[in-house]
């Protein structure tokens, strides 16, 4: 019996945490993208080598999106499509920090339906299945209930809380940051904080896993316009994101400008 995609998908997380760990903190060669994109380290592009054959290899029929690997638009064709970050938080990698992360999804016609994000250096593996829950390292997690943005604690950049973005100024929010996307949407899901916000046009590879683990853990996920995220476009990147508690989602949202 062929295992499931939330199953290979924990397998890949897994091997992919086996390759990239021995780079940490032993000065991988390092390089910067073109356009300003970021750097990338040969511990990225292994991960992306071993999940890419991994994954392709179980399940050739599947569409191919990840941010180490040239785009092809033959996966705009596929009813489904991996969405994959070989390594997200690669500077976090580079200063030898441990809030970095694997994030692996599938997507079906649009919709991710199965997804992991694993922090192997925290022993940490979020995973979600549509319609089944989150959970952390196996135990179902929920996402905060929080009704009210005052003194919410939102993960995100220093430049989000800038009062250009926000009507009637500044949301009265604690502020805190982890470098790595996939895992403040882990995080939220996980309750730990109650929202996470990012403004600037957002990679689907950086937050389609987290969209589903945090969704499927009852928190409110929509681009910074109120739309609901749909991947696998043909530019793969959604208008920003928030994700959180229903009431500070939506108190979030209402004051953007």
């Amino acid at each position: 019996m062929p295992e499931s995609d939330l199953d290979l998908l924990i397998c890949a997380a897994q091997a992919a945490g086996d390759v990239a760990t021995p780079f940490w903190q032993q000065s991988p060669k390092t390089w910067e993208k073109d356009a300003g994109a970021g750097p990338v380290t040969e511990a990225d592009l292994a991960v992306n080598d071993l999940l890419k054959d991994h994954l392709m290899t179980a399940r050739p029929d599947y569409g191919w999106l990840s941010e180490e690997t040239e785009d092809n638009a033959a996966r705009l064709s596929k009813e489904h499509v991996f969405i994959i970050d070989p390594i997200d938080g690669t500077r976090s990698f580079i200063a030898g920090e441990k809030t970095w992360s694997h994030s692996l999804a599938i997507a079906k016609n649009g919709v991710v339906t199965a997804a992991v994000i694993y922090l192997p250096l925290r022993e940490k593996l979020y995973s979600a299945r549509g319609g089944a829950g989150a959970l952390l390292n196996g135990t179902p997690i929920t996402a905060s209930a929080r009704a009210d943005i005052t003194d919410a604690t939102v993960l995100c950049a220093r430049p989000v809380l800038d009062p250009v973005h926000w009507h009637d100024g500044v949301p009265p929010v604690r502020r805190h940051f982890r470098a790595s996307l996939a895992y403040r949407m882990a995080l939220v899901a996980e309750g730990r904080f109650d929202a996470m916000v990012t403004l600037h046009n957002t990679w689907e590879w950086d937050i389609a896993a987290g969209t589903l683990i945090a969704t499927q853990a009852g928190a409110c996920v929509s681009d910074r316009a109120g739309g609901t995220p749909v991947f696998n476009n043909p530019h793969p990147a959604l208008p920003g994101l928030i994700a959180g508690a229903s009431g500070v989602h939506g108190g979030l949202r209402d004051r953007l400008a």
